[in-house]
């Protein structure tokens, strides 16, 4: 169907069978001034719901206008939900594209597998577009993009070559790949999202790898954007950014100039942020439970201020970087704040190595907030530093050997007693016997402000909290809303399971095989089942069923209230 004229549809949910190729959609929209409201229309592929990594086609197809307007869109089932070229002041509001493409995972709870890890590197002819998308902007500028739910797919929302769009108070999160993505798209407003959960490669103590999963995706030429007040914990990377490969080549352009603030990106099994090869800015985020609060390797001249970084293997970690300033930032509970160095040789196939003085010099540390850390400062091979004006207080070590190179401006810091540093190179440092009054130390942000100017929308949901609920599976993350179980832990014959689910009903084992013992057999969630195996016997099943409260499965089935709901384990 092909429509170029405004309308509004009645409430229905169509079933279709969605053509393999994607330039063939079921409905396209053309036109100029249009407004088309799909009132509650639903559009649904033909293709099995389980199956989720055979879906096809495109629902929704918007090319070659301006000034449309597209309301309360429903497409599941598809490749890809909608396809916008080169329309300009395109408006998505309140559409839903959940349950569209996603892979099927090869990891498992015991091992990686490397097939999994995504490469976004390419999208030059639309590479992109194999992962599939709930909504896929190319060529379209001055657009907005609000109220919109991606949930239970790969991709959320992806802009190429968009420039001037306004992306705000959306839903995208529970997706095994990107929440939101840019290549080559400048000077927009990512503002106030919701993109927690967008994750893969994780199972907590075997193996925290993200597999290039991300809550925010900036990439290859991506400047001048801003970025505020979005939530995207639990993801893969909570914000990856990379320069592109055309910088990689030329030594020319990168990703410069984003401004990233006021955003969490926490509980990360990867990095809080990544920015590479780049100059940015990253002010007042939070970044907690991370393996890097930050990696920003080959970053220069970029600006880390103002953030939380707290209970991370690293706080802030720069390769090869220069002139880039780390300020007014609070550490706390990191194993290592501030790591910098360098290698002994680099990459001779890069351009921008050739073409650049990638050498670590020119840090500025200071005024940052330093509490509980085992390491300070691992500083090698670097440069000209400035460090002044910090509070260390209650750390295991300041820094380790050898601490810079030469050209070291060390100042009027502060120390708790007993804490070593590099007096022989201090100039008015100071020894104190208690902890000052933080809450007024010059510059520094606090939990308290932190949470204010972030707001309600970005702070912690229903969901439990930290890596140890990422829980992911053959279909990505798992969203807490049906009964599931998941393995956690085998000693010898022993396995501890944790059941998940709806806070109201009751579940119960009622079957399997290879099984000794099963503690508890019945209960409410959440739950600890513990069960020993039978000695010798082959991979054991265990068959549970759940009667309680209405719920959506992980394939956005809705199950009522009363309604038996079957699941398993089986190894």
């Amino acid at each position: 169907m092909v429509l170029n004229t405004s309308t509004t549809f009645y409430q229905d949910t169509i079933r279709v069978d969605a053509d393999w190729d994607s330039s063939k959609p079921i409905l396209t929209i053309q036109g100029e001034g249009l407004v088309i409201d799909f009132n509650g229309l639903v559009l649904i592929g033909a293709g099995d719901p389980e199956r989720p990594d055979l879906f096809a086609g495109t629902a929704i197809r918007v090319e070659t206008g301006r000034d449309i307007r597209i309301l309360q869109a429903k497409a599941h089932g598809f490749k890809v939900g909608l396809f916008g070229e080169d329309v300009s002041n395109l408006d998505l509001q309140n559409c839903d594209f959940s349950y569209n493409y996603r892979q099927r995972l090869g990891s498992t709870w015991a091992q990686e597998d490397e097939n999994d890890w995504l490469y976004f590197h390419q999208n030059e002819s639309d590479e992109w577009l194999r992962y599939g998308a709930g909504v896929y902007l190319k060529n379209c500028d001055s657009s907005k993009v609000h109220g919109l739910t991606v949930e239970g797919g790969q991709n959320g929302l992806m802009l190429v070559g968009c420039d001037q769009d306004s992306i705000f108070d959306n839903t995208i999160r529970f997706n095994s790949g990107v929440g939101i993505g840019l290549y080559r798209s400048g000077n927009n407003w990512i503002n106030h999202n919701r993109l927690d959960w967008n994750v893969r490669g994780y199972s907590h103590g075997k193996y925290a790898r993200g597999q290039d999963s991300a809550g925010i995706l900036c990439y290859e030429q991506s400047s001048n954007n801003t970025f505020s007040l979005n939530s995207a914990t639990h993801c893969g990377d909570g914000f990856f950014l990379w320069t592109g490969q055309s910088t990689m080549d030329s030594g020319a352009g990168g990703c410069n100039d984003n401004h990233i603030f006021y955003n969490d990106f926490s509980h990360a099994p990867a990095n809080g942020i990544e920015v590479t090869f780049s100059r940015n800015v990253m002010e007042y985020n939070r970044l907690e439970d991370c393996r890097y609060g930050i990696w920003g390797g080959y970053s220069y001249e970029s600006i880390i201020r103002g953030n939380r970084i707290s209970n991370n293997d690293f706080g802030v970690a720069i390769e090869h970087g220069h002139g880039n300033m780390i300020s007014q930032n609070r550490f706390s509970g990191n194993q290592v704040s501030i790591k910098i160095w360098e290698r002994e040789e680099v990459p001779t196939d890069w351009g921008f190595v050739n073409q650049r003085d990638v050498s670590s010099r020119n840090y500025v540390i200071n005024q940052n907030l330093f509490l509980g850390e085992s390491l300070v400062l691992d500083v090698q091979s670097t440069d000209s530093l400035e460090i002044n004006a910090n509070l260390i207080w209650d750390c295991d070590a300041f820094y380790a050997n050898p601490f810079w190179k030469e050209d070291l401006l060390f100042s009027r810091n502060q120390f708790s007693e007993g804490l070593v540093f590099p007096r022989e190179v201090g100039l008015e440092n100071k020894v104190l016997e208690s902890l000052p009054d933080t809450s007024a130390w010059q510059g520094i942000i606090t939990e308290s402000a932190l949470d204010s100017m972030q707001g309600d929308f970005i702070q912690p949901g229903e969901q439990p909290q930290g890596r140890a609920y990422i829980l992911v599976d053959e279909w990505g993350p798992y969203d807490f809303r049906s009964p599931s179980i998941w393995l956690r832990e085998i000693n010898e014959d022993v396995y501890t399971f944790l059941l998940l689910g709806p806070k109201e009903g009751n579940w119960k084992a009622i079957g399997g095989a290879g099984w000794d013992q099963i503690n508890p057999k019945t209960g409410v969630f959440p739950a600890t089942l513990v069960a020993k195996k039978t000695p010798g016997a082959p991979g054991p099943q265990l068959e549970l069923e759940f009667i309680g409260a209405a719920f959506t499965d992980r394939f956005g089935r809705e199950n009522s209230k009363g309604k038996v709901f079957s699941f398993a384990f089986g190894e």
